[in-house]
This record gives structure tokens, C-alpha cells and sequence, in this order.
């Protein structure tokens, strides 16, 4: 089975391409999803998080309230590693049991979604790293408009990620987000198309 880590700096795409493959038929693990599954009402992750931050981080309902915690961390580096020392564990099981069953299953390719991918030390666990890339203005924007973050919130995202000069020049593979949605389509389907020939020779 052919692992594949795809990543990329926020707002560069790398979910649009992740979505395009999964409606490919290719399995695909969203670090993004298994996160919230692994703060759901109920776990011990959501529990450790409101021992650390209080009940302000909860919705009335009980679920994990992301923009509250968010800001919790926001410029507050310790709290942040915090967080990260209670989800990133939890996220990992989740994905390792995840890619047994789908190896269990036979499938011959799968994608690793993970935005922190380089900067959490996984792209050693994968067989291909792809990198996803946009230009620094559209990400910005992007943020702006459909993330609910201010101006700075957006800027101090962006400037905790690892350059994307440098993500790029760690990829085997990088997909350029810049010219329309057609384009990425039309590069993310013919990378597909070497990814399943490889998994194929496997």
C-alpha cells in the first residue's frame, strides 16, 4: 500500500485536492476531521482540554468551541504546544487504526491529509509527500473570507507554518494552486492518474 502525506500551508488548496481524490475513490484521512473526533463531547481529549482552559472553550451543547480555544492560544506559544500535546496523540491513533483497517481491506493507495505534516515530522511515514501551494496574498485573503480570523489571526497562522519555499523544496510532488479551480482539477487528476500506476507496481 502506497501512503501518501498531502499537505500545504493554510488556505493553499490542499483540502480541494483531498475532496477530488475522495471522490475518486481514493481513501483519504483529513487530520482536520480526525481532530474533531478526537475532541468530541465525551472523550478524554475535550476533557483535558477544559481542565486546561476552563469552560469558556465549551459550546451550550457541549461540543468543543474551536474559535474560543483559538483565541486562547492565540500568540500564547505555551498554551498552544499544550493543546497540541493533548490532540496530536489522540490524532495519530486515530489515523494509524484508521490506515490498518484500510490495509486490512486491501486498498492500495491511500492519502494522509496533514497541514503540520513537515512540521510535526511525519513526512518520514509516508512513501510521497505533495505538497499543495497558492500564492501568499490568495491564502491571506482565503483566510480572511472563509475562516472567520481578523487581519492579524490570519497573519499569525501564517507565520507559525513552515515557509512554503521550504515545504516545497521538501515535496516530491508539488500541485501550484494559482490559476483557478480547472487548472488544480486537471494537475490533482494527472497526479492521481502516477499515483495509482505506482501503487500498481507495489
Amino acid at each position: 500500500m502506497v501512503i501518501v502525506g498531502l499537505t500545504g500551508n493554510v488556505a493553499a488548496g490542499k483540502s480541494t485536492v483531498a475532496e477530488l481524490w475522495r471522490d475518486a475513490g481514493v481513501p483519504v484521512a483529513s487530520a482536520d476531521r480526525l481532530a474533531r473526533t478526537a475532541v468530541e463531547p465525551g472523550s478524554a481529549a475535550l476533557a483535558e482540554i477544559v481542565d486546561l482552559f476552563g469552560t469558556g472553550v465549551l459550546n451550550e451543547d457541549g461540543s468543543l468551541d474551536r474559535a474560543a480555544v483559538r483565541r486562547r492560544v492565540f500568540r500564547d506559544e505555551e498554551a498552544l504546544r499544550s493543546l497540541e500535546a493533548i490532540v496530536h496523540p489522540e490524532v495519530r491513533r486515530l489515523r494509524d487504526q484508521w490506515t490498518e483497517d484500510r490495509r486490512a481491506e486491501g486498498a492500495p493507495l491511500v492519502v494522509w491529509e496533514i497541514p503540520l505534516l513537515f512540521e510535526t515530522g511525519m513526512e518520514t511515514e509516508v512513501d510521497v509527500v505533495i505538497v499543495v501551494d497558492a500564492p501568499e496574498g490568495v491564502r491571506r485573503r482565503r483566510i480572511v473570507e472563509t475562516r472567520d480570523m481578523t487581519q492579524e489571526e490570519a497573519d499569525a497562522v501564517m507565520a507559525a507554518q513552515q515557509s512554503a519555499e521550504t515545504k516545497r523544496s521538501r515535496a516530491d510532488i508539488v500541485l501550484n494552486n494559482g490559476d483557478g479551480r480547472a487548472a488544480l482539477v486537471a494537475a490533482a487528476a494527472q497526479v492521481l492518474q502516477g499515483l495509482r500506476s505506482r501503487s500498481a507496481r507495489r
